[in-house]
């Protein structure tokens, strides 16, 4: 089984990376192999909604949202980090993902592949931030992975995150977790497949007249 792990921190050792590397370690421990992408340090533009994905199954922005999807595909799992800016996510994380879900939709199922999001926050804005992300899976039916607390850690550095002994066992509690979760489908996947997921309704509320 394999991870995918987005870090959409410009700080490559900073403090989401940190809370990632918690979980990490965990996942390992568990036997389950984890890829790390980092993106907050790349140009990344968002979605141009220009349907080339839609003909050729890849972005037309041949960067690292392409080179993920193939680790996606692959994957058991998505583990997605944050820094909070302004009570969201980073920019350049959302417009990684945008373009990722998009453009991989019709390329591979999604489902029942479990999603998990880590948020670092000097001190508050995280939840807004956690609901963002958590928005991808859902739409995706995706498992969304909790923990004991919501998957955060706090502090301005990584230093001040070693300190934030409740978010360190947040992120551990996570690992644990997603690994179970992991390998709890991977055996109703074996007897039963993935479910079924019905596609074409669509709500219209349009009136002729």
């Amino acid at each position: 089984m394999k991870v995918l792990v987005v870090n959409g921190s410009p700080h490559l050792k900073g403090c989401t990376d940190r809370g990632l590397r918690e979980v990490e370690n965990v996942l390992v421990a568990a036997g389950i192999e984890v890829v790390r992408v980092n993106i907050g340090n790349k140009d990344v533009r968002g979605c141009a909604g220009c349907g080339f994905c839609r003909e050729h199954g890849r972005c037309v922005f041949n960067d690292q949202v392409n080179d993920a999807a193939l680790e996606f595909a692959q994957a058991d799992g998505i583990l997605i980090g944050s820094p909070v800016y302004y009570a969201g996510a980073n920019g350049q994380l959302l417009a990684f993902l945008d373009r990722l879900f998009y453009s991989t939709s019709g390329v591979f199922d999604k489902t029942m592949k479990v999603g998990a999001a880590v948020l670092s926050s000097r001190r508050a804005g995280s939840t807004s931030a956690f609901d963002e992300i958590n928005k991808y899976f859902t739409i995706s039916a995706m498992p969304i992975v909790s923990s004991t607390y919501w998957n955060e850690v706090h502090g301005h550095t990584a230093e001040e995150v070693e300190a934030d002994l409740e978010g360190l066992q947040t992120m551990r509690n996570l690992g644990r977790n997603m690994a179970f979760m992991l390998k709890a489908i991977a055996v109703a996947k074996a007897t039963d497949g993935v479910p079924v997921q019905e596609r074409g309704a669509v709500t219209n509320f349009h009136t002729e007249g």
